[in-house]
């Protein structure tokens, strides 16, 4: 999940990092003390260029701008709030961020002096002036560690602590929210030698829901009211999964016993009985032969989609099911499913061939 700039930012006051004073807004405001940068909150890349963040040194002209911004779409997607920020006096600007390296299973921090452009530019054109340092998730990341990676970086002395202690608790950001991707860019020095988080970047891990309350977050409630994602194909096997990767796994072993996907379906993280029916009634609308329901619970709860899978079959007796799932209230889910008779399978694999053995007899 993604959190929009100002939620981000809020998260970063809550550890100290340092952001420009600013309020969100969808109205016009009636007073203004200085100049602003006002900001699209959309959850795409490139919004300064798509015009997305404009600047305003009077009421007047603020509210002109942000009548703007909420009259416009920024790569598809509508703005509905803005960000209303101090106009920050910037002498030099820095990348910051964190991600997960795959390849070495590892966290790594990046920092460049090449700031306030696309890093994946800076990457591509001089890739030499991005350091990375790859964190032991089983030590502890400490101050000093971050202030010998920014001496690597070339970086003046006295600019270093204020930098280092930002990147300091952007990891602990990063860590305690179960963080994808964090990021600050830039990072700016002001004229006045404060070094702020000017930008603010947050992906959280949607399997790590059920440890957090998420529910303050814009894309949180919106989940509830998203669809699914179908897509239609010539099968007779419907298959549905929570998540793409899971979705298009499964696809794959109902070819390899022998059946033909109708449709790749996924139900996302965080999918309810309601959800679950929906879906179900989609995959219905088409004469299938069966379907294969592959569920790897985090967020996602085994009892909700087991009492989804109920409520259908309930109108669709005659339907023949594969029921996989794990994770998340598991127990109870497996139980409401025997208790009405619906078998399940503890592998995908298991699940597969158990489905195209009922259809073939």
């Amino acid at each position: 999940m993604k959190l929009h700039e100002y939620e981000a930012k809020e998260i970063f006051k809550k550890y100290k990092i340092p952001v420009p004073e600013g309020f969100i807004t969808s109205t016009e405001i009636e007073k203004l003390n200085k100049p602003v940068v006002i900001k699209a909150q959309v959850l795409v890349g490139g919004r300064g260029k798509a015009g997305g963040i404009l600047f305003a040194d009077t009421v007047d002209e603020a509210n002109e701008k942000i009548k703007e911004l909420l009259n416009k779409d920024i790569k598809g997607e509508k703005v509905e709030k803005v960000l209303v920020e101090e106009k920050i006096p910037i002498e030099k600007e820095y990348y910051l961020g964190i991600t997960i390296d795959r390849a070495e299973r590892k966290p790594v921090i990046m920092f460049s002096t090449e700031g306030g452009v696309e890093i994946e530019e800076v990457a591509k054109t001089n890739p030499e002036k991005i350091i990375k340092y790859h964190v032991n998730p089983q030590s502890e990341f400490l101050p000093y560690i971050a202030r010998n990676i920014l001496k690597d970086a070339d970086i003046p002395s006295k600019e270093i602590p204020k930098v280092a202690d930002i990147m300091y608790k952007l990891y602990n950001v990063f860590k305690d929210m179960d963080g994808m991707l964090v990021e600050i860019n830039p990072v700016v020095i002001t004229e006045d030698g404060r070094a702020l988080a000017a930008d603010a970047v947050l992906n959280v891990d949607d399997d790590a829901y059920y440890r957090h309350d998420y529910t303050q977050f814009e894309e949180f409630s919106k989940k509830d009211k998203l669809e699914f994602a179908y897509v239609e194909l010539d099968g007779d096997i419907g298959v549905i999964g929570n998540g793409a990767g899971l979705t298009l796994a499964s696809m794959d072993m109902v070819k390899e016993y022998g059946g033909n996907p109708a449709c790749f379906l996924d139900i996302g993280g965080g999918a309810n009985e309601e959800t679950v029916k929906k879906a179900l009634e989609k995959v219905l609308e088409r004469d299938v032969k069966g379907i294969f329901i592959n569920v790897l619970a985090g967020i996602t709860r085994c009892d909700e989609v087991a009492k989804g899978i109920v409520e259908v079959l309930k109108k669709h007796p005659n339907v023949k099911f594969a029921v996989r799932m794990m994770g998340t209230n598991e127990e109870e889910g497996r139980k409401i499913l025997t208790e009405n008779g619906i078998p399940f399978e503890r592998s995908m694999e298991g699940a597969a061939k158990k489905l195209m053995e009922m259809i073939n007899s």
